[in-house]
C-alpha cells in the first residue's frame, strides 16, 4: 500500500495577516514609476508565473524557483542584477523581525493591477509555496483596493510590509481608478530543518513521472 506524502504548511507562516511595519520605498517607487509600458508588456509576456488566477495582473519577475515542487532551488531572472540594489534594502528591512541568520528570497516580483482588476479567490497550491513566508509591500495603491484573506477584506497602505496567508482562500480587487503595484516576495530560513514530508514527497513525485 502506497503512502501519500502531502505537503504541509510551515508552522511559522501566518494563518491570516502579519504586519511587519513600514519600510522606505522612496527610491524603489521612483524607479518603478519610470518603467515604460513596453517593459511591463514584454516582461509579463515572458513571466514564469503564468497561473490562471493571476490573469488580470501583470508581473515583472526578478527571482523565481527552479521548480514549483521545491522552494530550496531558485535563480535570478535577467533584471535582478539591475534592480537588486533597489529591492534588497526594502526586502531586508521588511523581514528583519523574523531574525533569520540565513534567510533566502526564492521568488521576487512586481505585480501590477489596473483599475477594475480582480484576482478571483484561490489558494497557492504549488508545493514550493507551502514553506516560505509570502510578503507584500504596496508601492502604489488606492483606497478601493481590497485584499480578501479568509472572510476579511484588508487594505494595505503604501510602504507597509505584510505577510499574508497564501495557503487559504485569498483574492484581490481594485475598484479604484488608478493602478495598484505591489512588491511581492517569499522568504524562508535556510537553517530551519526541511519538513519530514519533503524528501518522500519529491521521491514519490519523481516515481510518478518515471511511471
Amino acid at each position: 500500500m502506497s503512502v501519500d506524502f502531502r505537503p504541509q504548511a510551515n508552522p511559522r507562516k501566518t494563518d491570516s495577516v502579519r504586519r511587519l511595519g513600514a519600510v522606505d520605498i522612496a527610491s524603489l517607487l521612483e524607479a518603478v514609476q519610470a518603467i515604460p509600458e513596453s517593459v511591463w508588456d514584454a516582461e509579463n509576456a515572458d513571466k514564469p508565473n503564468k497561473f490562471e488566477a493571476l490573469d488580470k495582473t501583470r508581473h515583472i519577475v526578478f527571482r523565481f524557483v527552479d521548480s514549483t515542487r521545491d522552494w530550496r532551488g531558485s535563480h535570478d531572472c535577467p533584471r535582478w542584477a539591475q534592480w537588486q540594489a533597489l529591492l534588497q534594502p526594502v526586502m531586508d528591512r521588511a523581514v528583519a523581525d523574523y531574525g533569520y541568520a540565513r534567510g533566502v528570497f526564492p521568488r521576487v516580483m512586481l505585480a501590477r493591477m489596473g483599475p477594475g482588476g480582480v484576482i478571483q479567490p484561490h489558494i497557492d497550491a504549488n508545493p514550493a509555496a507551502k514553506w516560505p513566508h509570502k510578503i507584500h509591500v504596496p508601492l502604489l495603491t488606492n483606497d478601493k483596493v481590497g485584499f480578501l484573506i479568509g472572510s476579511t477584506v484588508h487594505h494595505f497602505p503604501v510602504g507597509e510590509a505584510v505577510e499574508v496567508n497564501n495557503l487559504g482562500p485569498h483574492a484581490v480587487h481594485n475598484e479604484g481608478d488608478s493602478d495598484c503595484i505591489h512588491l511581492i516576495f517569499e522568504y524562508y530560513d535556510a537553517d530551519q530543518p526541511d519538513p519530514d514530508w519533503l524528501a518522500p514527497f519529491l521521491e514519490q513525485d519523481a516515481a510518478r513521472q518515471r511511471a
